[in-house]
């Protein structure tokens, strides 16, 4: 009998095992904000991004969706702008709503997925956690009206405010940890690496603050608004700005290491992978430059204004233009891997968000796409 018991208990827990290096794999490549890191450089590692682009589902929301999608745990996050202006939990697999949490201003924020909570801001000047699973609400705060997505690290969530004021806000209770004011309203989302956080704002500057406190580090100014969000890897911030440069920056110091200048606005995130950065201009184009010296190392002309974020995963670069098509660009050469895939209405700020071999999308029209 205690050979039985023995031999049960083994296979029993070989099965949990099993189970939990399942989940394991399932959750490694999950897309928990918009930046998909807290660096947002915007690429996820998976080996198993889709190489074409084809409809697995799509779920038809109340209102335009300009929030980029997160997704965690088999569940897909994304917000819309309607009567109700909600937040909808989506299967990953099916895209059936699992719950919605309304609100009375627009979502165009993606939300963050961090210890099974979701945090989301919304134009009606509140931030919100709530339960991933049930849409419950943990706690909502008031701050200013947010277009900027938030980044959650180390029990801080991060979020900027059109009222030009940073806020670091507590992860269990929405406490103020400290907030730091900019000169302009702040569009962008922040990014956070090595206890910075760097953020950019409509007042012409590049801000790094320390994540803990909120102490400027260093500022640095372009020549106009900064609406996009900046990107973090090894050492230097990569940001874009309405003067049409994109610009590198020492993370420690906020010199100059570079800046390329292209034909129109950038408000863009970028991508970066194994030392190129990818960005999309109001040009039309998406340019690789070398992470190094800013050197083109190719640049594409698209079908129309990018100004959604690239996103990379498997040697692809993924990008959404305002025409609402989906190009799937080789990320070594810029060339087309299939045919861009069109959504059927524009796609504005919902970038593309790669999980677990599938892309997910939202367009103006209220429909959120997952392509495989």
């Amino acid at each position: 009998m205690r050979k039985v018991i023995k031999r049960f208990t083994s296979r029993r827990r070989r099965l949990v095992l099993v189970a939990a290096l399942m989940a394991l794999v399932l959750t490694a490549c999950d897309w928990r904000s918009f930046g998909f890191d807290a660096a947002h450089t915007r690429f996820n590692p998976e080996t198993n991004a889709p190489s074409g682009l084809a409809p697995r589902w799509v779920t038809q929301l109340p209102g335009g969706v300009e929030s980029s999608p997160t997704i965690s745990k088999g569940i897909v996050y994304v917000g819309d702008s309607a009567v109700n202006d909600e937040v909808s939990a989506l299967d990953a697999a099916t895209g059936a709503t699992i719950w919605t949490f309304s609100t009375d201003g627009d979502v165009s924020t993606s939300p963050a997925v961090a210890g099974g909570i979701v945090y989301f801001a919304s134009q009606n000047s509140t931030m919100y956690a709530v339960d991933a699973m049930t849409g419950a609400l943990v706690w909502n705060v008031a701050i200013g009206p947010a277009v900027g997505s938030p980044n959650v690290v180390g029990g801080i969530v991060y979020i900027g405010s059109t009222n030009g004021t940073v806020y670091a806000l507590d992860t269990a209770t929405g406490a103020a940890v400290w907030t730091f004011r900019t000169g302009g309203p702040v569009v962008g989302s922040s990014a956070v690496s090595g206890g910075i956080l760097y953020i950019g704002s409509t007042d012409h500057r590049v801000y790094a603050l320390n994540s803990a406190t909120g102490a400027m580090v260093w500022t640095f100014a372009t020549g106009d608004r900064v609406l996009a969000s900046p990107a973090v890897s090894d050492g230097v911030v990569y940001i874009g700005s309405s003067d049409h440069n994109m610009y590198a920056l020492n993370a420690t110091t906020g010199m100059l290491v570079w800046r390329v200048t292209t034909a129109d606005r950038i408000q863009a995130a970028p991508a970066i992978v194994n030392g190129i950065v990818y960005v999309g201009s109001f040009d039309h184009r998406v340019y690789a430059l070398s992470a190094t010296d800013g050197a083109v190392v190719w640049q594409v002309t698209l079908s129309a204004i990018v100004l959604a974020s690239p996103s990379a995963a498997n040697g692809v670069v993924y990008v959404a233009t305002t025409d609402g098509i989906v190009h799937e660009l080789d990320a070594a050469t810029g060339t087309n891997v299939a045919p861009p895939f069109a959504t059927g209405a524009a796609v504005l700020v919902s970038s593309p968000a790669i999980a677990n071999g599938v892309v997910y999308v939202g367009n103006l029209a209220g429909r959120v796409f997952a392509l495989a």
